[in-house]
């Protein structure tokens, strides 16, 4: 089963200097039919002017996922780490115990273009932890976020495992689940191109909840395809 997500049809919010859209129920967006998939709680697109951002608050009890689209993020968290982060590099931070941090588009001519991703965590009042890491596109899906952290992988505080998806076009790529695996939710956010998705179409901006699905067959059908995927428990 195949539920899609339009991108039109995600939470708008407009501050003047962040334009942000909500797959989930998020801040003044209350949608009590989309309030997360499994540990999956929030996918935040959002675009921020030049010098602008998001100041000092803190976060606790979550697994924060960043992946900048374009453009770059300057970090700093109470934790000492002061960090720019480029587009194509992902950012996992472990809220745990609590931690404050900014987050501000680097840039003061450019604008910043990212998602911001929450993850609930399988264990309440872990130490906070900071990760952000590069990944070299070995193989059309290539996993970036795993419960283990193998392979070089981040370490997310769940039963959940992030892959980003990129096919040039007309290229097609197959997952192939066991009969536990397809018992799993997965969960595809499209950032750019057209895909093909067992004969489900999306386009850049929409997401698509798969369910009990032995086979997915990823299409790249116009121009470069760069999706998220997230594989996801059938408990959390």
């Amino acid at each position: 089963m195949i539920t899609l997500r339009k991108a039109q049809d995600r939470g708008q919010a407009d501050l003047g200097w962040l334009k942000s859209q909500h797959t989930f129920s998020f801040s003044s967006y209350y949608d009590p039919e989309h309030m997360g998939i499994s540990s999956l709680r929030v996918i935040n697109d959002d675009r921020v002017t030049p010098g602008a951002g998001f100041d000092t608050h803190g976060h606790k009890d979550m697994e924060i996922i960043s992946y900048v689209i374009s453009g770059t993020i300057a970090h700093k968290d109470s934790f000492g780490n002061i960090k720019t982060l480029p587009a194509g590099e992902f950012q996992l931070m472990s809220a745990g115990k609590g931690i404050y941090h900014s987050e501000f588009n680097a840039s003061n001519t450019e604008p910043l273009h990212f998602l911001q991703i929450w993850i609930r965590p399988d264990t309440l009042g872990i130490d906070a932890g900071y990760q952000q890491k590069a990944f070299e596109q070995s193989s059309p899906l290539t996993a970036v976020v795993t419960p283990h952290g193998e392979n070089g992988t981040l370490k997310v505080q769940q039963d959940a495992t992030l892959y980003r998806l990129v096919l040039s076009e007309g290229e097609k790529v197959t997952m192939d689940r066991t009969a536990e695996q397809a018992s799993r939710h997965l969960y595809v956010q499209l950032i750019e191109g057209t895909l093909d998705i067992n004969g489900t179409t999306l386009t850049a901006g929409d997401g698509a909840h798969l369910t009990q699905l032995a086979s997915v067959d990823f299409t790249a059908t116009s121009g470069q395809v760069t999706a998220l995927v997230f594989d996801l428990s059938a408990n959390a």
